[in-house]
């Protein structure tokens, strides 16, 4: 994580000096999950990125994804929030400040996610797989009926991990 604090010091070094002006620093972690690689919080001045993608591109990630969320903030911080996300104000500091192409997204392997299914049964032969989600309002009162025979579904107990 060090190396990531100090990427994200560096890149508002480098917009100050660019700049001519200060910036509060933001709060950074590493606890992003999933298929994005950072997010950047304006309201909030929090940095988030994956750990995961971190570990798996660290070189290309602080060049890239570190100044890619702080020019985010810093957009923010200079225009308000009434800018697109990769709009020109962002595009203009991912060129003049940081001298990267504005790239809207990263091309990181992103892993698969490891689905459940949840089984339930009708008067039909065939179980039916339901996500978490929708087993979860099963839970919470939510009955779903088999669009083939009309019986209620109920679930089986069965589940699996894939």
């Amino acid at each position: 994580m060090n190396d990531l604090t100090e990427a994200v010091e560096q890149a508002y070094q480098r917009a100050e000096q660019r700049l001519g002006r200060t910036f509060v620093r933001p709060r950074v972690t590493l606890d992003l999950r999933g298929q994005r690689a950072g997010v950047a919080y304006l309201g909030r001045n929090l940095l988030r990125f994956n750990e995961r993608m971190y570990r798996d591109n660290q070189e290309d990630f602080l060049l890239q994804t570190v100044p890619h969320e702080v020019a985010h903030l810093v957009a923010h911080a200079l225009h308000g929030g009434n800018i697109r996300p990769h709009g020109i104000e962002w595009q203009t500091l991912m060129i003049d400040v940081f001298g990267l192409e504005p790239k809207r997204c990263h091309d990181y392997a992103v892993p698969e996610r490891r689905r459940t299914h949840y089984y339930y049964q009708c008067g039909c032969p065939t179980p039916i797989s339901f996500t978490p989600q929708r087993h979860a309002w099963v839970g919470r009162g939510r009955r779903y009926q088999c669009r083939r025979c009309g019986d209620l579904l109920k679930f089986t107990g069965k589940l699996q991990f894939a």
